[in-house]
C-alpha cells in the first residue's frame, strides 16, 4: 500500500499501521504512528526514561531533548523516516524509528516518494534509492520486560517492508544486552560484528520460518497469558451491586461468593451511601478507586450510559480485565453499535481486555480460584473440558446438558474452564484457544462458533492446538457478531466447514453431537482405527448399531448377540475378549433394560463393564442403551472421583439420557467442600487410577456418530504428526515472476492479465500452458493450425461459450486445413461472428481426463486451492475438494484422492489409470506461486488434461491485485475498531 502524497510532498498519515497488541504479560497497548501532534507526549516520555537507558539509546549522557530533537523525532514523511510509538492510555511508553541509509550509512533525504513496492515489500520490487534502514528503540524503564519493544520491532519491520526496506542496521552498546537479546531473538537472519566498542548487527527483514515462529510462540503466550488474568484472578470487582437482593450485579456477586472465590471479592455502587461498608457479606465501595488493594478483574453490570465513568475508574485503578454483563451495545441497534465501539477503544486505552458486553460471564473451577463470575446460579463440577460459546443461552444449555450426561459428576469430564462471550467485542474464541493449548487442565475443547470472525487465524491456531488435544466445534452460520469488524467470508459454508476439518477441527452440527463427543474424547483413548467391535443382549440393537457404523464409514464386524438372559459376568468375558483381539479398535456394547431377576441390575453391569475395559485401557468402549438412566449413572461413577452425599450417588451422572436430556438439576456441593482432583497434564481420554468412565449413549446413531468423530480425529493426528513438505522446485523463478507481477501492477489495481501475460507468468513457475493461437478468421485459423502442426482443435473463448463443449463451442481431432475451415464455417454459422466468438486454434493434447485446478485469496480464510474433474462433477454436484495454502506433498496427494469422482482417475471400470503425480506437481507448483506472491489473487487452470503419461493445461487466467497491508502474516495484532 502507498501513502498518499500531496503536492507538497508531504504523505498522508497511514491509518493502516495502528495496531492494537497484546503484550508479554497479558496487557494491551497500541501502537501508532508518531506525528507533529506528538512533541508533548515525546517530551513526557523522555523524562520519564532512566539515565541510563538514555545513554544506551544515544550512547552519551542525554538527558533532555532539545527542540530541534523534538522536531527531528516527531516529523516524519512515512516513507525513509518513520517512527512507532506504543501508548497506554494517552502515554508513550516505547518508540521506535527508522531512518534509511544509504550504502555508506548516510541517511537518505527527505520527501522521496515511496518505493514502488506492489509486491508489498517482498524481493523483487525496485528500491528507491536503498533497501536498508538504521533502527532505534527507547522503552520506559516501567514497561522494559513486558515485549514491547520486540511487537515494536515486527511492526516497524512490517512497515519497513512495505516501503521497500529489505535490511535493517543497528548499533547497540555491549551493556545493553537487553535490546541485544531484542534483535538477535527475532529470529531474522542477522550477521554481527564489534567495532569501536559498539555492536553492530544487520539483519533482513524477509520473514524467515524461524522468525514467524518465534512470532506465533510470542503471540500464544501473550495471549494465553491475557486470558489468564481474566480466569484467575486474585480480586473481583462487582460493579453495579444493589444494596438489596436482586438484579444482575447482586445476583453474580452472590454467584461468586457461594462458589467459594478464593480471592478478595468487592461490591461497588455509586449509589452506596458513605456509611454502608458491606453488601451480603462481602466490603462495598462506592468507586473502584476507593478500594485500597488492587483489583485483577472487574464484572461490570452498570447501564450503559454509565460505563465510561466504570471503565475510566476501572483503568486509573490498574484492573486488568473486564467482564461487562451489561447489554444495551451493537445488539440494540446503531447506537448501540457505536457505545461498544468506544468501550473497546476505551478499555484498551488502558490495558484491559474485557469480555462482552451483554456476555453470561466466565468460570474457572479449580480449587486454587473457584471462580463463577457469571449469571449460573452453581459452579460446574471440576474436570477436564474447556467450554466457549458466543451465545449465552447456548452456554447454558451445554453447561446444563454437561451436569445431566455425567460431564459434571466426576473431576474427568467436568468443567475446567467456560467463557460465554456474548457480543465477542474483544476476547474471542482465538483467544481462549490459545489460553487452553497449553492448559494443564484442559484436556477437550468444546465450542460454539456463530462465526470464525478470522478463520485463517482459527485454522493456524486450531491445527496447533487439535495435534496436542481435541477441539470439537458447532459452527453456525449466522452473521458476523454485532459490532466486531470480521472480513466476510466468500466460500460456501460447506468450504469453510472442510478446511475446518482439514485443520483438525471435529466439526459437528448440533449441541447434542457437540456434548456426546466431548464426554467420549474426555473419557475415553482414541481408537487405532475404524474397526468396531459390537456386543450386547438384545439383537435388534447390535444389528442397528452396526448399520450406523456402516453408514459412519467405519468397519464393524458382525453383532455379537448374548441373549437377553445375559449376566453381567457373561458382559464382562464377552467384552475382555473383544478388547483383546487384535483386529479391534473399539467396542460398543448395547443394552436394554432387565427384566426379571435373571439379567443383570445397573449398578452390576456398569462394575463388570468397567472391570473389563480396565484391562485394556488403550481401547475405547461405548455403550448403547434404552432409557436406563441407573446404567448411565453407574458407569460414570468411580470411586474417590465423584463427589458423595452421604452414601448415594450424586444425581445428575444419567439421571435421563433420553434424547430431550431431560432429568433432575444437580445438587451442589457445599461451598469449600473438598473436591479430588484429576491428574494434570494428562492424554485427552488417558485412563486415569480409577477413572476409566465409560460413556453411554441413548441411541446408536449418537454413540456412532461420536465414535466415528474420534476415528477420524485419530486418523487426522497420526497424519499430523508426519504433515509432509513444501517441494523445492529448482525451476522455480520466484524473483522473475516477483519483477514480472510489479510491472503488471503498474498497469491497474486489480486486473485479470491477458493470456501471453499469464502463460509467462505460469511459466516461471513451471506450469506451461498449451500454446492457443487466436483466429479471427478462417485464414488465420489455417496459419495457426500449420504453425502448431495437425491435429488441431477449435475453440470459441467467449465467456459463454468457453469450456463448452457440450453446446458446441469446442471442436476436437481437425486432421486437414479443410476440415478446419468446414468446422470454422459452421461455427460461426450456429454462434456469430468470429469477434463474438473469439475462436482460437490449438494442438491437439494426449487423451486423458479433464480437470479443473483453482486457487483463490478469500478475504476471511486466506489463500485456498480447489481441485475437481471438470464440467458437470464440479458445477453441478459441486464435487470439489480444498485444502489451505501452502499446501504439502502428503496433502496434495489427499487433495487429488479426496473428491468423490476420484476413481475416475485410478482406473474406474478398466479405464487406464492417469498420471496423478504430475497433477499433484501442478497442484504444489499453484500453490507455491499463489503463497509466495500475495498479489496473485486467483488462478484457474482448465482444463488440465491427465493423460496416463504426463498432462497438458489448456487453459489459464490469473489475476491480480495489490496485497493487503496486514495479514495473519504480518505482526501480530488484535482487531481494530
Amino acid at each position: 500500500m502507498r501513502t498518499m502524497v500531496d503536492r507538497h510532498g508531504r504523505h498522508e498519515y497511514p491509518a493502516h499501521w495502528e495496531a492494537d497488541v497484546v503484550l508479554r504479560d497479558g496487557g494491551t497497548a497500541r501502537i501508532r504512528p508518531i506525528t507533529a501532534d506528538d512533541a508533548d507526549r515525546l517530551v513526557s516520555f523522555y523524562e520519564q526514561v532512566s539515565d541510563e537507558s538514555k545513554y544506551y539509546r544515544f550512547f552519551a549522557p542525554y538527558p533532555r531533548l532539545s527542540a530541534k530533537d523534538v522536531h527531528r523525532f516527531t516529523h516524519h514523511d512515512f516513507v525513509d523516516r518513520v517512527g512507532l510509538a506504543a501508548t497506554v492510555g494517552d502515554e508513550f511508553i516505547a518508540t521506535v524509528r527508522y531512518d534509511r541509509i544509504d550504502a555508506d550509512g548516510v541517511s537518505a533525504p527527505a520527501g522521496r516518494p515511496p518505493a514502488p513496492t506492489p509486491a508489498g515489500g517482498r524481493a523483487g520490487a525496485a528500491p528507491a534509492v536503498s533497501d536498508q534502514a538504521e533502527v532505534a528503540f527507547l522503552v520506559q524503564d516501567a514497561h522494559q520486560g513486558r515485549g514491547v519493544a520486540s511487537a515494536l520491532l515486527e511492526h516497524i519491520a512490517a512497515v519497513a517492508r512495505e516501503r521497500g526496506i529489505r535490511r535493517f542496521t543497528a548499533e547497540v552498546l555491549p551493556a545493553n544486552t537487553k535490546m541485544i537479546k531484542v534483535f538477535t531473538d527475532a529470529g531474522y537472519t542477522q550477521k554481527r560484528s564489534f567495532e569501536d566498542g559498539v555492536v553492530r548487527l544487520e539483519f533482513d527483514l524477509e520473514p524467515t520460518a524461524r522468525s514467524l515462529a518465534v512470532q506465533r510462540a510470542r503471540e500464544q503466550r501473550a495471549e494465553a497469558r491475557s486470558v489468564r488474568r481474566l480466569l484467575a484472578p486474585r480480586s473481583v470487582a462487582v460493579l453495579g451491586v444493589g444494596r438489596a437482593p436482586g438484579g444482575v450485579g447482586r445476583g453474580v456477586l452472590g454467584n461468586l461468593r457461594d462458589a467459594g472465590f478464593t480471592g478478595s471479592l468487592y461490591a461497588v455502587n455509586t449509589a452506596f451511601p458513605e456509611e454502608l461498608k458491606e453488601v451480603a457479606g462481602v466490603p462495598a465501595h462506592r468507586s473502584v478507586r476507593d478500594i485500597e488493594d488492587p483489583v485483577d478483574l472487574a464484572v461490570l453490570a452498570v447501564p450503559a450510559e454509565q460505563m465510561t465513568e466504570a471503565v475510566t475508574d476501572c483503568g486509573e485503578h490498574g484492573v486488568q480485565g473486564l467482564v461487562v454483563i451489561s447489554a444495551g451495545y451493537a445488539e440494540s441497534g446503531p447506537e448501540g453499535h457505536e457505545r461498544q465501539r468506544a468501550l473497546v477503544r476505551h478499555a484498551r486505552t488502558y490495558g484491559m481486555r474485557l469480555v462482552g458486553p451483554n456476555a453470561f460471564g466466565i468460570i474457572n473451577t479449580s480449587e486454587e480460584v473457584r471462580l463463577n463470575a457469571s449469571l449460573a446460579p452453581e459452579l460446574p463440577r471440576p474436570g477436564r473440558i474447556g467450554l466457549f460459546a458466543q451465545s449465552g443461552a447456548i452456554g447454558i444449555a451445554l453447561l446444563s446438558r454437561l451436569h445431566r450426561r455425567g460431564g459434571g459428576v466426576t473431576g474427568v469430564t467436568g468443567v475446567s474452564t467456560f467463557v460465554s462471550s456474548g457480543n465477542r467485542a474483544d476476547v474471542s474464541g482465538n483467544d481462549l484457544i490459545q489460553y487452553w493449548f497449553d492448559d494443564p487442565d484442559t484436556d477437550v475443547v468444546l465450542m460454539y462458533l456463530e462465526t470464525l470472525g478470522n478463520p485463517r487465524k482459527f485454522t493456524r491456531l486450531a491445527r496447533r492446538t487439535a495435534a496436542a488435544k481435541p477441539l470439537v466445534v458447532v459452527q453456525g452460520s449466522g452473521s458476523a457478531p454485532l459490532g466486531h469488524a470480521v472480513r466476510a467470508t466468500r466460500l460456501p459454508h460447506a468450504t469453510v466447514s472442510a478446511l475446518l476439518r482439514q485443520a483438525g477441527v471435529i466439526r459437528v452440527d448440533t449441541i447434542t453431537e457437540l456434548v456426546d463427543a466431548g464426554l467420549l474424547l474426555a473419557r475415553q483413548p482414541l481408537p487405532a482405527g475404524p474397526r468396531v467391535a459390537i456386543l450386547g443382549n438384545s439383537e435388534s440393537l447390535g444389528l442397528l448399531t452396526y448399520d450406523r457404523c456402516l453408514a459412519e464409514g467405519l468397519r464393524p464386524g458382525r453383532p455379537l448377540d448374548l441373549t437377553t438372559q445375559a449376566t453381567a459376568e457373561d458382559f464382562h468375558r464377552a467384552l475382555s475378549r473383544a478388547l483383546a483381539d487384535d483386529t479391534c479398535d473399539a467396542v460398543v456394547v448395547t443394552a436394554i433394560p432387565a427384566i426379571g431377576d435373571g439379567p443383570p441390575r445397573d449398578a452390576e453391569l456398569a462394575q463388570a463393564l468397567r472391570s473389563a475395559a480396565a484391562a485394556a485401557p488403550a481401547k475405547p468402549v461405548l455403550v448403547v442403551h434404552v432409557e436406563l438412566g441407573g446404567l448411565a449413572e453407574a458407569l460414570s461413577a468411580a470411586a474417590g472421583t465423584a463427589p458423595q452425599v452421604g452414601t448415594a450417588p450424586q444425581v445428575g451422572a444419567g439421571t435421563s439420557t433420553s434424547g430431550d436430556d431431560s432429568g433432575a438439576r444437580p445438587e451442589p456441593p457445599p461451598p469449600g467442600a473438598p473436591r479430588t482432583q484429576p491428574q494434570k497434564g494428562a492424554a485427552p481420554g488417558a485412563a486415569r487410577e480409577g477413572t476409566r468412565l465409560i460413556p453411554a449413549y441413548p441411541a446408536a446413531e449418537r454413540a456412532v456418530r461420536a465414535l466415528a468423530e474420534a476415528v477420524r480425529y485419530a486418523q487426522w493426528r497420526r497424519e499430523a504428526a508426519d504433515p509432509g513438505k513444501v517441494p523445492e522446485y529448482g525451476d522455480i523463478d520466484e524473483k522473475g515472476a516477483a519483477d514480472l507481477i510489479a510491472d503488471l501492477l503498474t498497469r491497474g489495481q486489480d486486473l485479470t492479465i491477458g493470456t501471453e501475460e499469464t502463460c509467462e507468468l505460469l511459466g516461471k513457475y513451471g506450469i506451461h500452458v498449451r500454446r492457443a493461437l487466436p483466429a479471427p478468421g478462417p485464414d488465420a485459423a489455417a496459419e495457426a493450425a500449420r504453425t502448431l502442426g495437425y491435429p488441431v482443435a477449435l475453440k470459441a473463448t467467449a465467456p459463454h461459450l468457453r469450456h463448452r463443449a457440450d453446446l458446441g463451442g469446442v471442436r476436437l481431432d481437425l486432421a486437414d486445413e479443410e476440415q478446419l475451415r468446414r468446422t470454422y464455417a459452421e461455427l460461426t454459422k450456429l454462434f456469430g461472428r468470429p469477434e463474438e466468438l473469439r475462436p482460437v486454434v490449438q494442438a491437439m493434447a494426449p487423451r486423458g481426463v479433464d480437470t479443473v485446478v483453482r486457487a483463490v485469496i478469500d478475504p476471511a480464510a486466506g489463500a485456498v486451492l480447489s481441485f475437481g474433474l471438470a464440467g458437470a462433477a464440479s458445477q453441478l454436484l459441486g464435487d470439489v475438494a480444498h485444502r489451505l495454502i501452502p499446501v504439502t506433498d502428503r496433502e496434495a496427494a489427499s487433495l487429488v484422492r479426496s473428491i468423490r469422482t476420484a476413481p475416475v482417475l485410478f482406473g474406474w471400470r478398466g479405464s487406464a489409470p492417469v498420471d496423478t503425480p504430475a497433477l499433484e506437481e501442478v497442484l504444489l507448483r499453484v500453490s507455491r506461486l499463489v503463497h509466495d506472491h500475495p498479489e496473485v489473487v486467483a488462478v484457474t487452470l482448465e482444463p488440465v488434461v491427465v493423460a496416463p503419461h504426463g498432462l497438458s493445461v489448456l487453459g489459464a487466467t490469473v489475476r491480480l491485485a495489490p496485497p493487503p497491508a496486514r495479514d495473519d502474516l504480518g505482526p501480530r495484532m488484535l482487531p481494530l475498531y
